[in-house]
């Protein structure tokens, strides 16, 4: 009979990926620290996540061998938890790791006293010592022996360390201020240039985005340069807005075969990617491909989107509705086999448009990775039509027809695994990248998609018995308590698809999750937000996260919130709250802007001011989306086909056939009109 541990009975991949281990794994919860404390044993906490190449590295090499793990057993108690499961924990054992040793990453393995207090970690371990790192089984007999002769240096050690990471959660302008009226708020406009200007100091001018490798997308920064150009003409924000999406969708990060993007690339130019796929990513940048189209409507951002969101429909999408959490980047037992190809294959595959689609993709006999290749595109399909003397449209139609007969090809092999959590704030993502796409591209099957798809979040994620908001959603089940990513990236996904679908229901529930918000991971003493539910009991330390990391500070988010649906739904206090929020951020947005790229954006309209529209009228819906395919990005729509209690803004208007478009700008109120194009240039008209 095969092995099992305690991990046996858990729903997270991830966990049940070491459900057979011969390591006797806990999940963490109460009997595993319950058992540490009578048996007075130092507790191993191992986190990592199911798309996670070293964890699964380390997993092969230490914790399914039968000798580590009955070292492991026998002098620890072994806890093993999925970062995305509880992103809680992670946050707090992580901070401890950089405190101890300055960096950080996954796996990551955490020392505890028996009292669960750490004192020690670091992240993968070898099997045997190379390159001055210590082998794993070095690391063990050390700890163990650690515990039993310097026992009370050890407690000491962990005391200070749980008292340094409480401290350092505590900087002072969290602390209550007084609110000034948000409208009498202004911010220098040198500021707004001084954040672009550092942005563009780290610009790669090569091959686009920043800093060099690893490179991640940093979609945020691109976000707040595509902002700063509209507001500024700035012609070098934009070009290296679109220099760096283009460089991005020609390099191996996008799928070229398939369609999604990676998670970041390993070398400067975009070609050797992290082959794990995260539905947060290609939540963000299918949002800022978005409204880089409204900006420039090239074909290629046209296409990388409906790439992405077929990608999404077809690989990532649960059959009940609800978006998986990840594709693994490993697939028998080697990262990037799935998505890599000999020029033999690929030649094979597509015959007489074998060697053409070889020579665009950069496909060789040599390879351009590791002996096999990662399709890219050599130069824009433009560029390469000109070179060959054909059209555009006979390339594209050429491409596309290589790739169906690739993916059929691709599609025998062993597949990677999927991580087939559901998790909130992921899911909201990319159900308003999904509203966005669906109002920018005019697609009504996208339409249906995210209204069916923001519903079903609602049914699902909301305990209405126990009156909470969950976290993940995996094997028929909801489980664990919503953190603040989840509930902030809730409220904004539900403000777009209600512009999208005209729905007040969706803003009537933003407005219940902000409240909600302010119930349980409020602070009284501050501003901003806890990360963790004041109901989650066993976090060590709750954090204030404001970082904008790969997901998006859920303090920025729901300053946005604040600010945004403070004007929607004429709620003043939540719009001051929402900018005294960001201007707290203010120093170190103009320090690390690359840090804060959801704050520099916010403190960005709050310096330019936001116009407040709404369509009023039978088909509001309809106009609403007409609206939204403009790139204005300071305004809020607030979409009504009959007067609705509650909502002042509505206050002595009548709906219309056509329906009426009131906007107003600079606390003025303008000219009703009835049309999209009237509206967009009331509000485009500079005054």
């Amino acid at each position: 009979m095969a092995h099992t541990n305690r991990l046996i009975h858990e729903s997270s991949p991830y966990l049940l990926q070491h459900a057979h281990n011969p390591v006797d794994w806990y999940p963490w919860g109460k009997e595993a620290l319950e058992r540490a404390k009578a048996h007075d044993k130092p507790i191993l906490v191992s986190i990592g996540y199911a798309a996670c190449h070293w964890c699964h590295v380390m997993e092969r090499e230490s914790f399914e061998d039968e000798s580590v793990a009955a070292f492991m057993n026998q002098h620890f108690i072994c806890i093993k938890i999925d970062r995305e499961e509880r992103p809680d924990l992670d946050h707090f054992f992580m901070d401890a790791l950089q405190a101890i040793s300055g960096n950080g990453g996954w796996p990551l393995n955490m020392f505890l006293t028996s009292g669960a207090h750490p004192f020690y970690g670091g992240t993968y371990f070898p099997p045997r010592r190379y390159a001055n790192r210590i082998s794993w089984m070095e690391v063990l007999q050390q700890i163990k022996d650690a515990y039993v002769s310097r026992r009370s240096e050890i407690e000491e050690q962990a005391t200070n360390l749980l008292e340094y990471l409480r401290n350092s959660n505590q900087p002072a302008n969290w602390k209550s201020v007084q609110f000034a009226e948000a409208d009498s708020v202004s911010i220098r406009e040198s500021v707004m240039h001084e954040i672009a200007e550092q942005l563009l100091k780290s610009a790669d001018p090569r091959h686009g985005g920043f800093g060099h490798a690893p490179k991640f997308p940093q979609t945020f920064s691109l976000q707040y340069l595509l902002r700063y150009a509209y507001f500024t003409g700035s012609s070098e924000a934009l070009h290296h807005v679109e220099f760096s999406l283009l460089s991005m969708m020609q390099g191996g990060l996008f799928d070229q075969v398939g369609g999604g993007w990676c998670r970041y690339s390993t070398d400067d130019r975009w070609l050797v990617p992290h082959f794990e796929k995260m539905t947060y990513d290609n939540a963000l940048l299918l949002t800022v491909m978005t409204e880089a189209y409204q900006v420039t409507p090239r074909t290629e951002y046209l296409r990388a989107v409906e790439q992405t969101i077929a990608f999404m429909y077809s690989e990532m999408r649960a059959p009940e509705g609800g978006y998986y959490a990840a594709l693994d980047a490993d697939s028998e037992g080697a990262e990037g086999k799935f998505y890599t190809w000999s020029y033999e294959e690929w030649t094979s595959i597509l015959g007489a448009d074998g060697p053409d689609m070889a020579e665009l993709f950069g496909i060789t006999e040599a390879g351009n990775w590791e002996g096999v290749n990662i399709p890219y595109l050599r130069m824009p399909v433009q560029e390469w039509a000109v070179a060959k003397g054909r059209s555009s449209d006979a390339i594209w139609k050429q491409v596309d027809v290589a790739r169906q007969k690739l993916m059929v090809s691709r599609s025998a092999r062993k597949r990677p695994l999927t991580d087939d959590k559901i998790i909130l704030a992921w899911n909201a993502l990319y159900n308003k990248a999904l509203s966005q796409a669906a109002m920018v591209f005019e697609r009504n099957d996208w339409l249906e998609e995210a209204i069916f798809h923001m519903d079903r979040l609602i049914a699902v994620f909301y305990d209405g018995e126990q009156q909470v908001w969950r976290h993940t959603y995996s094997s028929g089940h909801a489980k664990e308590l919503a953190m603040l990513d989840d509930v902030s990236a809730l409220v904004d996904a539900l403000i777009h698809v209600h512009v999208l679908s005209g729905r007040s229901d969706f803003l009537t529930i933003a407005q219940q999750v902000v409240e909600y918000a302010d119930r349980y991971h409020g602070d009284t003493e501050g501003m901003y937000y806890w990360f963790s539910s004041s109901l989650q009991g066993d976090v060590p330390v709750r954090k204030r996260d404001v970082y904008d990391g790969a997901m998006p500070s859920g303090n920025a988010v729901m300053a946005w919130n604040l600010y945004r649906l403070g004007m929607l739904c004429s709620r003043p206090a939540w719009k001051d709250r929402g900018v005294h929020m960001a201007l707290g951020m203010l120093d170190v947005c103009t320090k690390h802007p690359t840090s804060f790229g959801v704050w520099s954006a916010l403190l960005l309209e709050i310096q330019q001011e936001t116009y407040e529209v709404v369509v009023l009228g039978e088909d509001a819906p309809q106009k609403a989306r007409e609206l939204m395919r403009q790139f204005v990005p300071n305004k809020v729509v607030l979409v009504a086909q009959e007067l609705l209690p509650g909502y002042p803004l509505l206050a002595g208007r009548q709906p219309t056939v056509p329906s009426t478009f009131f906007a107003c700008k600079n606390q003025v109120c303008m000219q009703p009109v009835h049309s999209s194009e009237q509206a967009l240039e009331m509000l485009l008209t500079k005054s």
